[in-house]
């Protein structure tokens, strides 16, 4: 598998020149030089939650200014695009706008890898003015993870802050400047990734939007929000449930961990083999692969995903090999941007990851940018859907195969097969059940908006008195308001 996987086009992430730090040939002054990036804009974003005078036009453009060097932190956010104010870009998606204090960051330290914890926590100690003890923190930083590049920048700042004021960022010759400045942009974005990620929280209880109910056999799920570079890790708090109806209890979900990932070079929205974007959609892990029968590149493993799902093959889109995996050994984290297509994660957090999912049961949703919700604000939606598939489960225990067939869509397919030519399969499933009752376990729903509206329903269906049954997915799509079937199968 990784022999052939090396050889694919437009699935893999893949390490370049041009991507990594690591790669570039810079004299060892000039590289000290070059470590004064990202540490800067990292330590004026926490600065600039704790200044009550922050200036109007500052927020607007979405960065915060300090008053002691306006030429460094100018040259600094030179290359950062302005955004939607934090405030407003928080409360799209749901999010709580928080101020980095250290109440806030050891509240949110047991969910982050044990290295950015500690990047954070220098960032903080510098906020505080407290240099030596940053610069202790970051030496031990970069000594434990020396392929850490953005450590290795706040570590060259905090050495370089102690001899002379930084007035520009990455103080080098012109000709190495250049040389860096893909680099320097990227890691400044990590930082600023990172940081963001920090400050804008889900409240406590909140679950995505794509989560209307969680059947307890999935124990853990993951979320993905590309415009934040986070993953999310959940632990499923439902219990098992003696229902036999479909009933579509409300999802319970603690969130475990938050980790920063990578995401596919070309950005998000894959469409074609080789597009260099990673898939939106609801998806599902269909295996876990040993490290030691990879290349290097995927680090300490991977977890393949789904991709190209139902609703994927329908549109036509195309490509194979989207994984979560790990960094090759040379950069501890990617850029935002800088996969193949893949999401990538830092060796030690993807390990963590490994140890706590499922293969088959955990759901991976990837969205451009997660919709954080209370999920009972969900339990409209829960029940409008509860009660079609109700319906459903009605029509087949009565053997009503007309009315049935109504649930379906025209769309329907499965591997080729047109609805005409699925419906025998669904006529000799009733007619082995005879009069036996349909049973409906296990129930998990997962919703997925874009020009369609649509549902990943999975559940296990057992005719009364049978000793097993079977896992059944089903993809629902709204049409003229109303839910129908466009595919079913067994998992």
């Amino acid at each position: 598998m990784g022999g052939r996987r090396s050889s694919q086009r437009g699935q893999a992430s893949v390490a370049t020149p041009s991507q990594s730090p690591g790669n570039i040939a810079l004299p060892r002054s000039a590289w000290l030089a070059f470590l004064l990036g990202s540490a800067v804009v990292g330590v004026l974003t926490l600065t600039s939650w704790l200044r009550p005078d922050r200036d109007a036009t500052d927020v607007q453009a979405g960065v915060f200014l300090p008053d002691d060097s306006p030429g460094l932190i100018n040259s600094a956010l030179a290359s950062i695009r302005p955004s939607p104010t934090p405030q407003a870009r928080a409360a799209r998606a749901g999010l709580e706008l928080q101020p980095l204090t250290d109440a806030t960051l050891e509240r949110t330290r047991p969910l982050l890898g044990q290295a950015e914890a500690r990047l954070i926590g220098i960032y903080r100690l510098i906020q505080q003015a407290r240099p030596r003890d940053a610069l202790l923190e970051a030496e031990a930083l970069a000594r434990d993870h020396p392929n850490f590049q953005l450590a290795q920048l706040v570590l060259g700042d905090l050495l370089n802050m102690q001899t002379r004021p930084v007035k520009q960022l990455g103080e080098v010759t012109d000709t190495h400047a250049l040389a860096a400045s893909e680099p320097l942009r990227a890691l400044r974005e990590q930082s600023h990734r990172r940081l963001a990620a920090l400050t804008e929280r889900p409240p406590e209880g909140s679950v995505p939007s794509q989560f209307l109910t969680l059947s307890a056999s999935s124990r853990h799920a993951i979320a993905v929000d590309a415009s934040r570079s986070r993953l999310y890790l959940f632990e499923n708090m439902a219990s098992p449930s003696a229902d036999t109806s479909g009933r579509a209890s409300a999802a319970s979900m603690r969130l475990v961990a938050d980790y920063y990932i990578s995401v596919g070079q070309a950005g998000i929205d894959k469409r074609v083999e080789g597009d260099l974007r990673t898939p939106l959609g609801v998806y599902y892990i269909t295996s876990s692969l040993d490290p030691d029968k990879l290349p290097d590149l995927y680090g300490s493993g991977a977890l393949p995903i789904n991709y190209p799902n139902v609703l994927d093959r329908q549109r036509g889109n195309t490509g194979s090999g989207i994984w979560l995996h790990g960094s090759p050994s040379e950069q501890f984290a990617r850029p935002p941007q800088a996969s193949e297509g893949c999401v990538v994660l830092s060796n030690p957090d993807l390990e963590s990851l490994m140890e706590r999912v499922s293969v088959r049961t955990t759901p991976v949703v990837i969205a451009s940018e997660l919709q954080w919700v209370r999920p009972e604000a969900l339990d409209s939606e829960r029940a409008s859907f509860e009660a079609t598939l109700a319906n459903w489960r009605a029509l087949k225990d009565a053997g009503d195969l007309a009315q049935l067939q109504q649930l379906y869509s025209t769309r329907f397919e499965n591997r080729g097969q047109t609805l005409n030519d699925w419906w025998p399969r669904v006529e000799g499933e009733v007619k082995a059940k005879g009069d036996r009752a349909l049973q409906v376990k296990d129930l998990s729903v997962l919703r997925w908006r874009d020009q369609d509206d649509t549902l990943v329903v999975t559940f296990g269906e057992v005719v009364e008195g049978a000793r097993r049954g079977v896992t059944k997915r089903q993809y629902w799509i709204r049409e003229n308001n109303q839910w129908k079937i466009f595919f079913e199968g067994t998992v």
